[in-house]
């Protein structure tokens, strides 16, 4: 808390004083300081029983109250106001209230249950030739202020808008200094990880850091349907939540490929009913994320207060995206190239090397107690498809019985290309019994395929459950099927 002296002083004296009012706020640089020096010195002026400073973003249209003081107490303040409501941002112009202040686009001070001002002088802080904040102070006595009074306080306002922007501009440099070494920072511990889920958690848990958000999330575009696909905050979204952004959205971030506000997410027709309910109120703000040379998905961050994002915000998120879209396309790539090493080129099912992975560590948990069936398909004389009826409808053949067992596969299994015309079904949590139901589906499948039946393929298979008293480990397993299936082959041959 502070107090001001205040005074008549003659018009001398105001304007002695203004040139040491230039002289005290050119060599303030904290905003803090500086807001307190620029009541104290006008206050020794000009009546100021009471007294605030707003500042204004054009961006966004929004006037903060940064200093507030009412009968020479300073207060904390946490007001904002579209700066177009207000005459004398909107103008440009400097106004003086005589009396009725409550009839004026100006901020009442006192108790208005009891006393409150009645008259004041407010001037824009102009800088450059556009409006960056606004000065008030008044009085509880109507008619307090002349012309003079007027045109001295445009005095002390220009003055303290040189201040206000170099102590603006010595904080953002200090502001960006210090982000662009965190920004490099995450975009080091970003580029040093090849998991797409693990840079996804990582971009959305650096976001919320940076923004001081309530919720951060990344969401991936196709067509105009955005899907959930990371997300961190008291505000979260469901992972795998979908989004229609067709319309405004679309245009922004993918056309356009530039930043996305919602002012009111309660109210915007720009949300869905059905995430209005997971977000809440509050406000949001988007960038697109480029893979490559497209717009492959959207990062977003959310707040519980209404249009709480600045230009300054868009900013560091536009940065932060473009870390992200490096380390998201550095992912990608590598999930490429691993897919490619892992996945049989015809089929698109795992290739044996996928499966020998994928089977290591099934195997580990069955020697802990968990079930675990293996089985091993040969297509019959399917050397005789590829004499008889060429390669092309060889393969044709393959990959319907490839997409045959992709049909019956469930979640937790997996069926992959072993090798030329055989292929494995690893089925989890599943024994003898269950291995016997799931051949027979897979039977019934490949004699009801529009590709295989007219070609009348069959198939043989053999059956390998684990035990971990006769099994060591994925060789003995594979080792059991291929023998049983063979035994079956063999024994079909003889009938």
């Amino acid at each position: 808390m502070a107090s001001a002296e205040t005074g008549t002083p003659s018009l001398g004296e105001r304007y002695r004083v203004l040139l040491e009012i230039g002289r005290t706020l050119t060599g303030t640089l904290s905003p803090e300081d500086l807001y307190r020096a620029i009541y104290r010195e006008t206050a020794r002026v000009v009546e100021a029983a009471g007294f605030y400073i707003s500042l204004y973003d054009a961006d966004t249209d929004l006037a903060t109250i940064v200093f507030y003081a009412d009968k020479g107490e300073e207060s904390r303040c946490d007001i904002t106001y579209r700066g177009t409501e207000s005459e004398v941002i909107r103008t440009g112009q400097a106004t003086v209230v005589e009396d009725r202040l409550e009839a004026q686009s100006l901020m009442l001070l006192g108790d208005k249950d009891s006393e409150i001002t009645r008259s004041a002088i407010s001037a824009p802080l102009r800088y450059k030739g556009r409006v960056i904040g606004a000065i008030s102070t008044q009085s509880y006595r109507p008619r307090a202020y002349s012309r003079d009074d007027l045109e001295l306080l445009q005095g002390i306002a220009d003055l303290a808008a040189v201040a206000v922007e170099n102590a603006r501009q010595f904080r953002e440099l200090e502001l960006r200094r210090r982000e662009a070494e965190r920004i490099e920072e995450i975009g080091r511990a970003l580029t040093g990880s090849l998991d797409f889920d693990e840079v996804l958690a990582k971009v959305t848990a650096a976001t919320m850091d940076l923004l001081n958000g309530d919720g951060a999330s990344v969401w991936m575009i196709e067509g105009t349907l955005a899907t959930a696909k990371a997300s961190t905050g008291p505000i979260l979204v469901p992972v795998g939540t979908r989004w229609d952004i067709a319309g405004p959205l679309y245009e922004r971030l993918v056309r356009q490929r530039t930043y996305a506000t919602i002012e009111d997410l309660s109210t915007s027709d720009l949300v869905p009913q059905h995430l209005r309910g997971i977000v809440g109120a509050g406000s949001g703000l988007a960038v697109p994320l480029q893979v490559g040379d497209a717009v492959a998905g959207a990062l977003a961050v959310g707040s519980s207060e209404p249009r709480a994002f600045s230009g300054d915000d868009i900013r560091v998120l536009q940065r932060l995206a473009g870390q992200a879209s490096v380390a998201l396309d550095n992912a990608q790539l590598h999930a490429n190239v691993q897919a490619l090493s892992l996945t049989d080129a015809l089929t698109g099912l795992p290739n044996r090397r996928h499966l020998q992975i994928h089977l290591e560590r099934e195997v580990a948990a069955a020697r802990r107690g968990r079930k675990l069936s293996l089985v091993l398909f040969d297509l019959d004389d399917f050397k005789h498809y590829n004499d008889t009826l060429g390669h092309v409808v060889g393969d044709q053949i393959l990959k319907a019985f490839a997409r045959v067992l992709e049909d019956e596969n469930r979640a937790m299994n997996m069926v992959a290309r072993f090798g030329g015309d055989e292929f494995v079904s690893v089925l989890s949590e599943s024994d003898q019994e269950g291995a016997e139901g799931y051949i027979r589906r897979i039977n019934q499948r490949v004699a009801a395929d529009r590709i295989l039946a007219p070609h009348g393929v069959t198939v043989s298979s053999g059956i390998a459950v684990f035990s971990p008293d006769r099994m060591v480990g994925v060789e003995e397993l594979i080792q059991t099927a291929d023998r049983n299936m063979y035994r079956e082959k063999d024994s079909r041959t003889r009938h």
